[in-house]
């Protein structure tokens, strides 16, 4: 008798990566399904973290009703190209905030959603991104700090959003310190100079993902408090203090790249320019005699050579020296 095939997984199975409910002391009570959220939230003090990966129109309904989430805030959350930004809607917040991820040498770009109410903590990740169960599982090891809500979690999601975004800048300082041999090169290679601009436009486009999320982090350090406990401000100022810091990081590293690209054109238009003079020295001393020999082309009756046997040996000398003349003029002068 052939055993029957096991039933395929739902398409919902794989847009939900963690769906898991918290007692009112931190400790964890385990994963459930989505249909379970209501039951889970009618124990008093409990919480729910669910975790989706670019989840359809029916998955952000049903989470709309189990959390009962601001008709704005589902549809900014169905779209992945969403400013960075921080929405009040009653008790709730929503959060979009920009991630990144460096891929062959360039960055991607994605988007996380994040709603965040008294009893619940919802991220929405599209594009490129990391999964968040490192965030969980070391907001996990301090049940204290979850104990005080899923603000917790949320400070656990951001400090892993900006903490991935500072190596992408080391890397790039990186990359630069290989390429300044070709940087300094006196040949033009148009490939390096290709590079350094993708570079700046990635690091542009990381800035402006990265600067108004200091807006967003500031407004919860003084803003919220029913949603953010005073206990956990002196944690969302840290990640200010992070995103600060690879605000400025990426600003220095744009201003090393356009030195970089000045310099690298600089040094080519000097070797060109050193060319050009070498060029224009040794076209002089060839100047000189074509302009001294020209003259015997002419129909002249009257010519030195013609009635003077000294004179064609004169004629040369005089042409070495003038030669001879520029030439050491020229070295003087590092033309040539």
């Amino acid at each position: 008798m052939d055993t029957p095939a096991p039933p395929a997984p739902k398409a919902a199975d794989a847009m939900v990566v963690n769906c898991v409910a918290y007692r009112s002391d931190g400790t964890r009570i385990g994963n459930i399904d989505i249909d379970a959220i209501s039951e889970v939230l009618k124990e008093p003090g409990t919480f729910v973290w669910v975790g989706l990966h670019e989840p359809d129109e029916p998955l952000l309904l049903k989470l709309q009703e189990e959390f009962d989430l601001h008709d704005l805030a589902i549809e900014d959350a169905q779209s992945a190209h969403q400013r960075t930004k921080i929405e009040a809607y009653g008790d709730s917040l929503f959060i979009v905030v920009q991630t990144a991820q460096l891929t062959d040498g360039h960055i991607a770009f994605g988007e996380t959603h994040i709603f965040l109410g008294p009893r619940y903590l919802v991220t929405v990740r599209h594009g490129a991104s990391l999964s968040y169960s490192p965030a969980r599982r070391t907001c996990e090891h301090a049940p204290e700090l979850l104990a005080l809500g899923p603000s917790y979690g949320l400070y656990g999601v951001l400090d892993f959003v900006v903490d991935n975004l500072l190596p992408i800048v080391r890397d790039y300082r990186e990359e630069l310190q290989e390429l300044e041999q070709d940087i300094f090169a006196a040949t033009f290679n148009r490939s390096t100079v290709r590079r350094l601009y993708d570079m700046q436009r990635d690091l542009m486009t990381l800035r402006l993902a990265v600067a108004p999320m200091q807006d967003i982090i500031n407004q919860l350090v003084r803003l919220h408090p029913q949603l953010i406990p005073e206990e956990l401000r002196a944690y969302f100022r840290d990640v200010y203090d992070h995103v600060f810091r690879v605000n400025e990081s990426i600003s220095a590293m744009r201003e090393m790249l356009t030195a970089a690209i000045n310099v690298n054109l600089s040094l080519v238009t000097f070797g060109q320019n050193e060319v050009m003079k070498k060029l224009a020295g040794w076209a002089a001393m060839l100047a000189a005699p074509t302009l001294i020999t020209s003259w015997y082309g002419m129909n002249f009756t009257h010519m030195p050579e013609l009635s003077r046997p000294w004179a064609y040996p004169a004629i040369i000398v005089v042409v070495g020296c003038v030669v001879g003349g520029i030439y050491m003029g020229l070295k003087r002068a590092r033309w040539l």
